[in-house]
């Protein structure tokens, strides 16, 4: 064959090759989570059709490409070819995923069935979105912004609210936008939450039994992030509690090359990339770093809390923590996977938290059920 006619072969062979992972990472971003969350939704087929037609993209032009090399090139070849899928897949895949959030439903299961009194509530957000929480009356003059994880809903954290409000607090646990009842799109790096948590104070702040200057803010991994997040930028937040919270944005796991060296450096590019395309593809700002915000806050206290069969989240905490040690408290909870320290350590988890609530917000004995 001729040598110009090799490199046109090699050319095309290479753009249906790139091609391919991008419709392949797209596809497993949305084809796979709809399947998991969905079932068999009209996007689901379409994500499915977009990887199946990113495998038969990526089989075709990276065949050509290894034939058409010659002789000992070709061991080059495929290596890069596969660092080539590999980083699609976890760069953009990652990024579709968290922008293309599947639906999530609301659970059967209310604080009523909790012996609770509570009330269906619906507020809004500055740009226009209406959100949708339980909220369950203060007894302490106190109050609670309660968020989930992403891919949840309110009903994720019911059981929090219960140890709450068996203390006498007011607890406001709604969707987050995009999630469960509530409007919008739903981000899963919570790029959304300052917006979100500032109007989930703001009802609190109306509500005639809260005492506006004894609101706190409770979370669990993307709703943990949320919570440090807006109170750098909210002083009506007086305290924070962030169970399972690492990342979300790259500044948050510069700590990886100190601890892994060049493989934590290349997790920390691999980390850039994801969410500068992250950046591309939502209407959401890019938030400030966990830790920046922490020192933000200060002097208002955060307790962050990380389960201690997950070594990420000590790390990335211990990090977090380093920017403001005076305000921040750490507690790694032994035998205890990820947002789980309440099923494994109630007892412990009911006292940590619900102390450390009562200290930060300086309730006095006329504040707290005694």
């Amino acid at each position: 064959m001729a040598q110009a006619s090799v490199r046109r072969l090699v050319l095309r062979a290479g753009l249906l090759f790139a091609a391919g992972c991008v419709l392949l990472a797209v596809g497993v971003g949305v084809g796979v989570p709809y399947l998991d969350k969905a079932g068999l939704h009209p996007v689901t087929v379409v994500g499915l059709a977009v990887l199946a037609t990113g495998l038969v993209s990526v089989g075709i032009g990276g065949t050509t490409l290894v034939r058409a090399t010659r002789s000992w090139r070709r061991v080059l070849v495929l290596p890069a070819l596969l660092a080539a899928l590999v980083i699609a897949l976890l760069s953009l895949g990652q990024a579709v995923a968290a922008t293309n959030v599947p639906p999530t439903a609301v659970g059967t299961t209310t604080p009523a069935d909790r012996g609770l009194p509570f009330s269906e509530v619906r507020f809004a957000t500055t740009d226009g979105l209406a959100l949708a929480g339980w909220y369950i009356p203060s007894r302490n003059r106190a109050a609670v912004v309660l968020l989930h994880g992403a891919g949840s809903t309110r009903s994720n954290v019911l059981e929090h609210a219960v140890v709450l409000a068996r203390h006498g607090y007011g607890v406001l646990l709604f969707d987050a936008r995009g999630h469960g009842r509530s409007e919008g799109r739903a981000m899963d790096f919570g790029w959304y939450g300052d917006q979100d948590v500032s109007a989930a104070v703001s009802f609190l702040q109306a509500q005639p039994a809260v005492n506006d200057e004894l609101i706190a803010a409770l979370g669990l991994s993307m709703g943990g992030e949320e919570a440090i997040g807006a109170a750098a930028h909210d002083q009506r937040i007086r305290a924070v509690v962030a169970e399972g919270a690492t990342n979300r944005v790259s500044a948050d796991k510069a700590w990886l090359s100190d601890e892994f060296g060049w493989r934590g450096t290349l997790q920390e590019g691999m980390d850039r990339l994801t969410y500068g395309i992250t950046d591309l593809l939502t209407a959401a700002d890019q938030p400030i770093a966990l830790r920046d915000a922490v020192a933000a806050s200060a002097p208002r206290s955060v307790l962050l809390i990380a389960g201690g069969d997950r070594a990420d989240e000590g790390h990335a905490n211990h990090y977090i923590q380093s920017a403001s040690p005076a305000t921040v408290d750490l507690w790694i909870v032994p035998g205890t996977g990820h947002t789980a320290a309440l099923d494994t350590h109630p007892a412990q988890w009911e006292h940590r938290v619900t102390a450390y609530l009562a200290d930060a917000l300086h309730l006095d004995e006329q504040d707290g059920l005694r």
